[in-house]
């Protein structure tokens, strides 16, 4: 994808040495990894989309897309169907743990606050961290590590089962377990959202990360009824040991992978400064910081239900624990269509993740208003739709936008962000929820993530020197309005700043 200004310059060979550095770098900016979804970038109009690659070689770091391939594209792939079929396993698994280690301590304590403390030194590692685990990431093959930590989160679901099922448990016990579980994770986790691009590739990404959003909701719904069911049978105990039994399965499958099938990133070498190498590479570019800011405030303050879904169950529309498992189902159903519809687009845009942001806002806001307990359960699912269709536009746009070398670094950067702000802003929602109510709880989490999308949607439209066209006469195909480059659309966001 060479823009008119590249393509000019190297087509002019003079004996000028300045001539020469311009038209090299003017064909080095061409090579660079184009931001997804930008004027001017292929990605805007399917149509164009599909011409454009018709007549252009792709990228070597996927700037080019064609036509989505079918909501399970990606299970073509046979490495990826391994890691699909241990994910189905795991995830399942996951979310017994989850449920519980919440009932465990709860038992154990008495005290919701427990609880919560539980879950803060589970996120803890990943605000402190998260970054860390994107530099290793990068400087270790992936696979490999990937072998090591499900390895590791194996082994301490097992030791708290051991200690659970023979009665030696405390809650700090517990503490500790989620505390070295976060630290896992901080690794784990950046470690995971940059091996997918190594399986498929940057054809199938997008469509390979909804995949893997769908997979965890499924996960979502099935795994607390499986562990209800445990629980009340044999106890929590039992729980944690079905969950360390689980990660055989991702295990397994990444050892059955075909290793000539990968796209594996060469690692970095061990050097200085890389740290502080991810967080200029982010600085530098629009594309990457603004929806990185912004899934900061989404995550931090909009995902916050676990606090304020049992606040509107038992204080504002006294519901019992059947309407109250019916609120989050409801949740967890709407982020797997969510996930699944996201799997049908391919490769996101930056307008629809704003537009997504916003929209998932502004339903909060709408939620926190709901007058009975019906309509309130009726918004849950739309707003899994659009915060599942953020999630999954955001991660897969910023890995097709940032180099091979540095996506672990720029995960990780995501990742502490987006998970890492969860010890600062639960609490926060907390603190509003029981001093003013679940209502204006929700209606905090609303406002700071509607206003957070307009104000990062005006920052990139100046930055991409975008306007608003309104067009009464569209013609056969048209758009009424439309977002359009002022001039000349530029090849890269990061060239207007």
């Amino acid at each position: 994808m060479t823009p008119p200004a590249a393509a000019s310059a190297a087509a002019i060979r003079t004996d000028d040495s300045t001539t020469d550095q311009a038209a090299a770098a003017a064909t080095a900016e061409s090579q660079a990894p184009m931001p997804v979804g930008l004027p001017g970038s292929g990605d805007d109009d399917p149509e164009e989309r599909t011409a454009a690659a018709s007549t252009a070689a792709p990228s070597p770091t996927g700037a080019r897309f064609t036509r989505p391939g079918g909501m399970f594209s990606s299970l073509r792939i046979r490495n990826y169907r391994y890691y699909f079929a241990g994910q189905v396993v795991s995830n399942t698994g996951t979310w017994m743990q989850r449920i519980a280690q919440d009932w465990l301590v709860l038992s154990l304590t008495n005290s919701p606050f427990a609880v919560g403390v539980t879950t803060a030194m589970q996120f803890l590692p990943m605000l402190l961290f998260g970054i860390y685990g994107g530099v290793l990431a990068d400087r270790m093959p992936k696979r490999r590590l990937l072998v090591v930590t499900q390895g590791m989160m194996g082994l301490l679901a097992a030791g708290l089962a051991v200690m659970t099922v023979t009665g030696a448990v405390t809650e700090y016990y517990v503490y500790a377990f989620a505390l070295l579980l976060g630290l896992v994770t901080v690794v784990d986790n950046p470690t995971r959202q940059a091996f997918v691009s190594e399986m498929v590739g940057p054809k199938d990404l997008a469509n390979a990360v909804s995949l893997n959003a769908a997979n965890f909701q499924t996960a979502r719904l099935v795994g607390p009824a499986v562990a209800g069911l445990l629980i009340a049978a044999v106890g929590s105990g039992w729980a944690f040991a079905v969950n360390a039994l689980s990660f055989a399965a991702v295990i397994g499958g990444l050892l059955a992978m075909r290793g000539s099938e990968l796209r594996p990133v060469d690692p970095i070498a061990r050097d200085k400064g890389q740290l502080r190498e991810g967080l200029r590479y982010v600085k530098e570019r629009p594309e990457l910081l603004w929806p990185m800011v912004l899934a900061g405030f989404i995550g931090t303050f909009g995902f916050n239900f676990a606090t304020v879904l049992s606040g509107f169950a038992y204080d504002v529309f006294r519901v019992g624990a059947g309407e109250y498992g019916l609120l989050n189902t409801g949740m967890a159903a709407g982020s797997l269509v969510g996930a699944l519809l996201a799997a049908r687009r391919g490769a996101p845009r930056l307008r629809r993740l704003v537009a997504a942001a916003l929209a998932f806002g502004v339903l909060e806001v709408l939620a926190a208003f709901a007058p009975g307990y019906w309509t309130f359960a009726a918004l849950l699912p739309l707003i899994g739709v659009f915060g599942l269709t953020f999630n999954t536009s955001v991660n897969s746009m910023l890995q097709l936008s940032t180099d091979p070398e540095m996506r672990g670094r720029v995960m990780g950067l995501l990742v502490l962000v987006f998970t890492g702000g969860t010890p600062i802003g639960a609490p926060l929602v907390g603190w509003v929820t029981d001093v003013y109510g679940p209502r204006l709880g929700l209606l905090a989490c609303g406002v700071v993530s509607a206003l957070a999308a307009a104000v990062v949607g005006l920052v990139l439209a100046r930055v991409a020197d975008l306007r608003v066209r309104l067009d009464l006469h569209p013609g056969r195909g048209g758009r009424v309005v439309a977002v359009v480059p002022r001039a000349i659309p530029k090849q890269r966001l990061a060239a207007a700043c």
